[in-house]
């Protein structure tokens, strides 16, 4: 299968191009280089610098390559940016995405597997969060991603669009060859991880008042090769399980303050925390059932503790302390 994978540059992008191509996909890298990194992309693998709002440059990649089937993980992701600015977050996640949906369909490719969000069930009315959880985006981030959701939905109605979402937890950790580095870094363990490096002088805890056991966030972190691993489980299966839906978490969650403390464990430096105010748009608990997604995509996850999820960002980041060098 011919794979184009938007986004492919990123964090979670290339790992999931690391993963296709282990498990023999032909695959095809789009990416604006806004965020990404030109190096953590193979040089054997097809590279297209471009914008996914460029709608010629995506028609002629979908023919020239013959493209089966894309991976959609392009866009602004930062909650933080999207309560100041959320005009970037409809302009690249809505605007783009309309442009590229109606690429792939004047190129007649059927298939989509969509790296959406937790963000979009808003505050949880119960734990864990199941697929079924009503969509309440406190923040223009869930927003713009349910409103690709529900594009995809009409899509699939009109012009028989197959569609697999994936809503992202908590991505984090490493594998061998791919790890976190964003050029403004906003997540936790790599900031508590340069921290442990001597890069950042301490780790902000926003908000100690939240209704949770010792007053920090929680949230569901999940192993970025799993993550991967279920985009590759998703485009073998879609057509027998899409339309979808998925959580992707692990189901269990993690404090801010439970996560510093694995970390000072690991790295065995004294990670020193700094409590402040909340910032705006952040749920108090957020942690996945994955039920639906365990039975559909036949996958558990190899990486179900924090420590190892941790351990892995650890060697990563330890051996790369200066992230890609592009």
């Amino acid at each position: 299968m011919n794979v184009l994978v938007t986004g492919g540059a990123g964090y979670v992008g290339s790992v999931v191009v690391e993963i296709l191509l282990r498990e023999q996909f032909n695959v095809v890298v789009v990416d604006s280089l806004v965020e990404g990194h030109r190096a953590a992309v193979p040089d054997s693998v097809p590279f297209i610098e471009t914008d996914i709002g460029n709608h010629d440059v995506m028609k002629k990649a979908f023919a020239e390559h013959k493209i089966d089937a894309v991976i959609h993980m392009a866009g602004e992701t930062l909650v933080s940016k999207s309560m100041t600015h959320p005009e970037d977050y409809f302009l690249n996640n809505v605007s783009k995405g309309i442009e590229l949906l109606e690429a792939m369909r004047e190129s007649g490719v059927k298939r989509i597997i969509f790296s959406s969000t937790a963000a979009l069930f808003g505050n949880p009315e119960f734990i864990p969060i199941t697929e079924e959880h009503p969509t309440n985006p406190i923040n223009a981030y869930g927003r713009s991603k349910l409103m690709f959701e529900q594009m995809l939905e009409w899509y699939h109605k009109a012009h028989s669009l197959n569609y697999v979402c994936l809503r992202y937890f908590n991505a984090a950790g490493a594998t061998a060859e791919h790890g976190e580095h964003h050029p403004v870094e906003t997540h936790l363990i790599p900031i508590v991880l340069q921290t442990a490096l001597g890069q950042r002088g301490h780790v902000d805890i926003f908000g100690t008042d939240y209704d949770t056991g010792d007053g920090t966030c929680i949230r569901d972190y999940i192993h970025v090769e799993d993550l991967a691993m279920a985009h590759v489980e998703a485009l073998r299966r879609m057509d027998n399980i899409g339309p979808q839906k998925l959580n992707l978490g692990n189901g269990e969650g993690y404090s801010v303050k439970e996560v510093i403390e694995a970390a000072r464990e690991i790295t065995g430096q004294p990670i020193p925390a700094r409590e402040v105010e909340r910032r705006p748009g952040d749920p108090a608990v957020l942690v996945a059932s994955s039920e639906r997604t365990h039975a559909l995509l036949g996958l558990k996850p190899m990486y179900p503790e924090i420590r190892q999820i941790v351990e892995a960002a650890w060697k990563w980041h330890s051996g790369n302390p200066e992230g890609y060098k592009d």
